[in-house]
Formats: structure tokens, sequence, C-alpha cells
């Protein structure tokens, strides 16, 4: 495997400086963050590290150039909206994005798309899963047309009212992976899968690994904690951040030893990226660079 950092942690650096900070720091790759130059909706999001829309041959040749001069790889591209918006407006410009992005990536040697599926919030998963098929039929049949692996994370986009009470992307559990798979069988649409979010649903997060192995095309590393004493006070219907915190992989409760064993397992050899996430470190720029620096160290134990 190839240890890398999802880079929306470096939102005031440039594309060339956020490869520098990985080069430096010993990274092997960086998922690289490519939203629309726009107002961010949220938290992590918003972040431009690579413009797609005004990508141009010299400035493709550039982005290979430093790339192989500093041996840091582009794992994905990364780009994580809410697809199934009842927004008419917002859904054609997050699925055209995308589409431009699946067109683009393999211009830049790149493989693979992380993002989410998205979510009406107020509806059923039955009846997203129906509005899923229709969005994202065309979608999976360009990522073929190109080649380009779409990896979905398992986040429940869920943290507090804005998102309540579905949540905003679809794929978060077994249940639902099986059937959006079923509606869409495609080689080329999978998983990114995130182990801490299955911890705060108080799900196993290792034994989908197994099932599911065909299906994971990149893996993150963020860890989450519970806090019991506040969970036992507000029960799992509360807004899940009244009683977890996304915390440096190694600071909350996922097992690191025995996710990367279970990947192993299943022969998983692909990319690795941390996701800085923890309030705690982003104070400052270089608390934020302290947050790479020790999450690379806690996860080399593991990953070589």
């Amino acid at each position: 495997m190839k240890l890398g950092f999802i880079s929306s942690i470096l939102d005031t650096s440039s594309f060339e400086e956020v490869i520098d900070t990985a080069a430096k720091l010993g990274y092997e790759c960086v998922e690289v963050a490519c939203w629309p130059k726009e107002k961010a909706a949220r938290r992590y999001a918003g972040i431009t590290h690579i413009d797609i829309e005004a990508l141009t041959e010299s400035r493709i040749d550039s982005i290979l150039e430093y790339c192989r001069t500093k041996n840091v790889e582009i794992s994905a591209l990364a780009y994580y909206p809410n697809t199934l918006t009842d927004d008419p407006k917002q859904r054609k410009k997050a699925v055209e994005h995308l589409k431009a992005m699946i067109a683009a990536a393999p211009l830049l040697n790149v493989h693979t798309i992380t993002t989410f599926i998205g979510r009406i919030q107020t509806l059923t998963v039955e009846e997203n899963l129906e509005i899923f098929k229709e969005v994202w039929t065309p979608i999976i049949q360009l990522a073929e047309k190109h080649k380009v692996q779409i990896a979905i994370e398992n986040c429940p986009m869920l943290f507090g009212p804005d998102q309540w009470p579905g949540g905003q992307n679809l794929m978060t559990t077994p249940a639902i992976w099986r059937k959006a798979f079923e509606l869409i069988p495609s080689e080329y649409f999978g998983l990114n899968y995130d182990p801490s979010h299955f911890v705060w649903q108080q799900m196993d997060y290792i034994r989908p690994l197994y099932e599911f192995r065909e299906k994971i095309f990149h893996v993150h590393y963020k860890d989450i904690k519970i806090y019991y004493d506040k969970l036992n006070d507000v029960g799992t219907m509360a807004y899940p951040l009244d009683y977890m915190s996304p915390k440096l992989p190694g600071l909350g409760d996922v097992d690191w030893g025995k996710y990367v064993s279970a990947l192993t397992d299943i022969g998983y050899t692909g990319f690795s990226c941390i996701e800085i996430e923890d309030k705690a470190f982003e104070d400052s720029s270089q608390r934020v660079l302290d947050a790479l620096r020790l999450s690379y160290r806690y996860m080399r134990q593991f990953v070589i």
C-alpha cells in the first residue's frame, strides 16, 4: 500500500505546495481536492488544488512533471458533493463537474475519482435508490468509457441539524451497498472505505472488507472518538457530533492493526490516505503540519 493524505486540510496551499509538503514528510501519494471554484458549502469543501475547468495541455504537463520530480503520485481526484440534492440546478452542476473530472483523470494519469453518491435527506432509502439509479447510471457509463474507477466514501454526511434526518450520502452500510451494486453493476463502481464512519454507527468495520474486497478502490485513515458519557445521555438518535469527534489515526477508537491486517488479508495494495479532520490540530498552519507528521509516524508502523 502507498500512504498519502487528502489535500483538503491544506486549504490555503497551491497544488505545488501540497506536493512539496507530501514529499517533505515522506508521503507517497495525495488525494487531490478538485472542487469547482465556488463558496464552500461546508467545512473541508470548496478546496481546489487542481482546477478541472481550467486544465490546459501545458498545465497537465506541469502537474505530471511536478509529481514525477517530487516522487509523489495522485491517488485520486476528490470531489464530495451531494449529487442527489433536490435542487435541480445544484444537482446538474455537481454531476457535470463530476463528469468533467472523469474525462480529465486519464490525462493526469489518475484512475480513481473519490466522491459521494449524495442523498435527499427527507426521502426514504428506497426512494433515494430509485433516484440514484437514474442519476448515476450515465455517470458510471462515462467512467467505464474512460476506464476510471468511481470510489464512493461510506460517510453518512449526518452530523447536525443541517443534514437531519437522513444525512446527505446514501452509500453508508453494507445493506445499501448490495442494493446499489445490484442496481448499477459495474467493475468501475466501488468504494472509498473509511472505518471511522462505522465506529460511531456502532457497526463492525472489519467484516465488510472481506465481502466487498473486489469493490474497494481506495481507503481512508481517519479515526473517531466516541464519548460514551455523552452517548449515554443523548442516545444514538441524537446528532452524531453530540457524542463523537473525528480524531487523528491512533487518537480514537479504530483498531488500526486489525484494520490494516484485514486489508492485507484481502490483498489490498492500492492507495491509502489519511484524512485530517481533528479540530485539536486546526488552529494554525503549524498544527496542521504537526497533524500530518504525527499521523504519518503512527500509520507507518502498519503501512510500508
